[in-house]
């Protein structure tokens, strides 16, 4: 029998309170950030990059530049050479001189706190925008997705939407707003202790009885 939206529903909140009672409040590492523009500027250079590594090059990073407009006066080949261990660092650069541009010029110097503002800063994406919403701005707007919630929220039958913009708004219909961040993280945990990408432990998971692809690995 096909799964009711209030089955799924229910199925999520259970899937979601395991992953707390398996993880915890140990869990991370995530960008590390002191303010709103260090939470920003991290987020843009953990595009395809470890979170682990982008912590050790904003060490240096946040030392040197402090405001909008430090980013924006850099040296693009000061910047490159900062943070070229995070990867596709020419264009990285870039996205933090202008995204610093941006900033000071259009918002005073201040990380706006606005879904669509946000999407006007080079580098930030929908994902970025939500979690930044979330973290700084204490508003939950909507479940950043990256590849890990991407990965589990298809295998756990919650959404097999391929655009990530419409299985966000998919997911959160299953969760209340306040749970938003706590599913981006918790899924990202799970995702890399056990659901990995290219060998899930199924035999493993706290929860493979509520996932219909566990039966397949």
């Amino acid at each position: 029998m096909k799964e009711t939206f209030e089955q799924k529903k229910k199925r999520a909140a259970k899937i979601l309170q395991r992953l707390k009672r398996e993880y915890g409040t140990n869990i991370g590492p995530f960008v590390n950030f002191n303010t709103p523009l260090e939470l920003v500027m991290g987020t843009i250079l953990s595009a395809q990059c470890t979170d682990e590594r982008v912590n050790m090059v904003t060490k240096e990073l946040f030392t040197k530049y402090k405001t909008a407009a430090d980013y924006k006066n850099a040296s693009l080949a000061e910047l490159e050479r900062i943070i070229r261990p995070t990867g596709f660092y020419r264009q990285k650069a870039r996205s933090l001189k202008e995204t610093g541009r941006i900033i000071d010029e259009v918002f005073g110097g201040k990380v706006p706190c606005s879904v669509d503002d946000l999407l006007t800063l080079r580098g930030v994406s929908y994902k970025t925008a939500h979690l930044i919403m979330a973290k700084v701005c204490g508003k939950n707007t909507g479940i950043a997705v990256d590849t890990h919630v991407d990965r589990l929220s298809r295998r756990l039958g919650l959404s097999y939407a391929k655009d990530p913009v419409k299985k966000s708004k998919e997911l959160a219909t299953l969760y209340p707003p306040a749970e938003y961040l706590n599913v981006n993280e918790y899924f990202i945990m799970h995702g890399r202790a056990v659901c990995k990408a290219r060998t899930p432990q199924c035999a493993q998971c706290v929860l493979a009885d509520l996932c219909p692809s566990a039966h397949t690995n």
